[in-house]
């Protein structure tokens, strides 16, 4: 049987359709119900008893969220037939956001980053919010969940009922708008339990109330931090309200090694990979593995997880609560005091001959101390010598306070002349790193050096400089700065340093 071009679209558009309410999983009835027609309306335009209508279409994408695919149908099947009949009339554009009423508070974009850094988790979620209801909006409900192991509920019940999450740690802060006119957002507490918190984030603050009334739009973003010991390796974000577009990003450092992959569920399918594949960026010294999905359906959940394959990733489980300093830096690859490697001299280099091996020591150096950084801020400057990371050459790097200038390559470093001046400053060491100890060193040194092709050069340092410089060659000389100290003056703990992120002073 011929059918017209007119037919034949209006066939395409409910052959659309029903792929899109299938794909919902959503029955006729329901969508129907949705969309605010009669139960009976659906099931007649998919089986071409009903030509669609501009209402109709609208709705359908709507509720659907078919990334335009129906509305693109309905057009093509609205073109022919307005060509037939009066090629001069066009019906008005739908509106970007159109929606049935009352649909309410709709997601157009959420962006939710998750960034590990010195041992924490930092979870920064954005949303462009569009107000399609009826009534202004002026509170907006988050939920922040930990689940240390995910695969076993009730051992993360018990880490959790001993170790519970708290608002304090949460540092949670929200805001409203874009610079310059973004606004802090206040919020209110409505449940708090161990492993999860719920609040509403307020459109209001000190300054005054902000609603978001109908038809505008809006962006609001929240920030919270979790230490690694209640986030277990895994990040899910779950579609409560329509959404146009979710974006889910991962930012590890390089050396964790990390390997991602996903999950998807929802209220009518188990568990399944997710359909697309997770991206994956590196720039610089961090990784980022991003994952992006349109038009998610309602009460779904998408889940990335992780491993981390680098041999020297953060620390175990149950440290990060009463985690020493010792244990995150022996967890990165640092030599702990009591090792026999930090009481023995280094071994020289045979340079040039040995040039792969002084090259190979040193970039293993600069990769730990990218490590190192990833877990504390140093102000005073760094240094790290080879015995440090279980290697017996005369090789350290030193990377200045001023981060602008170049670090310092030090092959078989010996002091050839030290000033008379000295001060007293508290150091730390990365080797025993919960204490600080008062050591007395010159405020110059001479230093001696070798250079890759055998060659040796004199370079001057002073004050800072000197001083972490010193140091590391002291660790090439099987000396640590304890044994510099005068007899009878304590270490201090950690906890107790009053200086840590000032720099020395001079």
């Amino acid at each position: 049987m011929t059918t017209s071009p007119i037919e034949r679209a209006a066939d395409t558009f409910a052959a659309e359709l029903a792929r899109w309410r299938v794909e919902r999983s959503m029955s006729k009835k329901q969508l129907a119900a949705r969309m605010g027609f009669d139960p009976s309306y659906v099931s007649h335009v998919e089986g071409r008893r009903h030509r669609p209508t501009e209402d109709f279409a609208r709705r359908a994408e709507a509720v659907l969220g078919a990334g335009g695919a129906i509305w693109q149908r309905y057009q093509e099947y609205d073109e022919l037939r307005h060509a037939r009949s009066s090629p001069s009339h066009r019906d008005p554009p739908v509106p970007e956001q159109w929606l049935p009423p009352g649909t309410g508070l709709i997601v157009e974009q959420e962006v939710a980053t998750l960034s590990y850094r010195e041992g924490s988790y930092r979870c920064v979620i954005r949303r462009a919010l569009y107000n399609a209801g009826t009534e202004p909006v002026t509170r907006y409900l988050i939920r922040v969940a930990v689940d240390r192991y995910p695969h076993d509920p009730e051992k993360s019940n018990r880490h959790h009922r001993d170790h519970p999450l708290s608002f304090a740690e949460l540092d949670l802060q929200a805001w409203c708008g874009e610079e310059p006119a973004r606004e802090a957002m206040e919020y209110r507490k409505k449940h708090d339990r161990d492993a999860f918190k719920e609040v509403w984030l307020l459109f209001e603050n000190s300054e005054g109330r902000f609603p978001l009334y109908p038809g505008q739009r809006t962006v609001i973003e929240y920030a919270y931090t979790v230490s690694h010991d209640k986030w277990g390796q895994w990040f899910q974000r779950a579609v409560r309200l329509p959404t146009r577009r979710l974006t889910v990003r991962l930012d590890f450092p390089n050396w964790l090694d990390a390997q991602v992959w996903g999950v998807e569920t929802s209220l009518s399918a188990e568990e399944a990979p997710l359909r697309t594949p997770v991206s994956r960026r590196a720039e610089g010294k961090r990784t980022t593995f991003e994952w992006t999905t349109e038009s998610p359906p309602l009460n779904a959940r998408y889940r990335l997880e992780w491993r981390f394959r680098g041999h020297n990733g953060p620390p175990p489980s149950g440290l990060a609560i009463a985690v020493r300093a010792s244990d995150r830096m022996r967890a990165v690859g640092i030599v702990q005091r009591g090792a026999d490697s930090l009481r023995q001299a280094a071994r020289q280099f045979d340079l040039p001959r040995d040039e792969a091996d002084a090259r190979d020591v040193v970039d293993r150096l600069v990769a730990a101390l990218d490590r190192v950084e990833e877990l504390h801020t140093f102000t005073k400057g760094v240094g790290l010598a080879a015995p440090q990371i279980g290697l017996p050459w005369a090789a350290a790097v030193v990377r200045p306070a001023d981060r602008t200038a170049e670090p310092v390559v030090l092959l078989n470093p010996r002091v050839v002349e030290s000033s008379p001046e000295t001060d007293e400053q508290y150091e730390g060491c990365l080797s025993f790193f919960d204490v600080r100890g008062l050591v007395s060193r010159p405020l110059a040194l001479q230093v001696e050096h070798a250079k890759w092709d055998g060659g040796r050069v004199i370079t001057s340092f002073e004050l800072g400089m000197a001083r972490l410089v010193a140091h590391e060659i002291d660790h090439l000389e099987g000396r640590l700065y304890v044994d510099r100290m005068a007899p009878g003056v304590p270490l201090v703990p950690v906890e107790e340093y009053r200086e840590a992120g000032n720099p020395w002073r001079y």
